[in-house]
């Protein structure tokens, strides 16, 4: 089949619901045995039992390189190899004005946002080096290249995130590592409940489909920047935004 992941070990972060659960699914549907990563280790459990491909769990709090490490290493002891790594987990933080913005509401979103992917990049990529054959995808967001306001946090991590994709991406090009960045619009998903109804609003109204995302339907792109069928495409900025977004 297309995009086969037969034989792969995928770690998916935040894999326990939403987006990332969508993805642990689409990837383990071609193949793919995943680690199914997150800061809420039951529910990544919950997870992976419904995954065939002796998927299984792994506790990991991305915002903490300590805990980053230990998950990798784990996953390593388990499969013995880690094809595909896929930054899905994230938070959208506080939506308000920035002056009612604590240093904590932003340095959360910065931790958990952009150096979780910082923390887990650095840590397969020597692995997959070693091997000179990887896959990392990167789940950033339209708010990283249009602004939302009302979410300077977020949207300056989204930023952050893809400036980081093609900074790394072009770093290992030649080493067999592809790394993309998926961008979507507003998708359905738990993490609208950090929300006001005002600024998922605002949000969807931009979309010229006029609705939201499904996490199926981010997990389709993801799914091709995973695979080895996407030998040509390093340092890119997938959107999934209903063409919201058309640069």
């Amino acid at each position: 089949m297309p995009f086969d992941l037969t034989g792969q070990t995928a770690l998916v972060t935040g894999g326990a619901t939403g987006i990332g659960e969508a993805i642990c699914k689409r990837l383990a549907e071609a193949g793919a045995s995943i680690a199914v990563a997150d800061l809420d280790k039951k529910g990544a459990d919950q997870t992976a039992a419904a995954l065939p491909n002796h998927s299984f769990g792994v506790h990991m709090d991305v915002a903490h390189s300590g805990s980053v490490n230990a998950a990798v290493e784990e996953i390593l002891k388990r499969s013995g190899r880690i094809h595909i790594a896929v930054n899905n987990a994230g938070i959208a933080g506080k939506s308000a004005p920035i002056d009612q913005q604590s240093d904590d509401d932003f340095a959360r979103v910065m931790a958990i946002n952009v150096n979780g992917v910082f923390f887990v990049c650095r840590a397969v990529i020597p692995h997959m080096r070693a091997h000179k054959y990887g896959r990392i995808v990167n789940i950033a967001s339209i708010a990283g290249k249009e602004g939302n306001p009302n979410m300077i946090a977020y949207s300056g991590s989204k930023a952050a995130v893809i400036g980081m994709t093609k900074s790394l991406g072009k770093e290992v090009a030649t080493e067999g590592i592809c790394v993309n960045a998926v961008s979507p619009a507003v998708v359905r998903t738990k993490i609208l409940d950090q929300l006001t109804e005002q600024q998922v609003t605002y949000m969807t109204d931009r979309i010229p489909m006029r609705r939201t995302g499904e996490p199926w339907e981010i997990a389709a792109v993801v799914h091709f920047l995973a695979s080895p069928d996407c030998s040509f495409v390093t340092a890119q900025c997938y959107d999934a935004s209903g063409g919201r977004a058309t640069y």
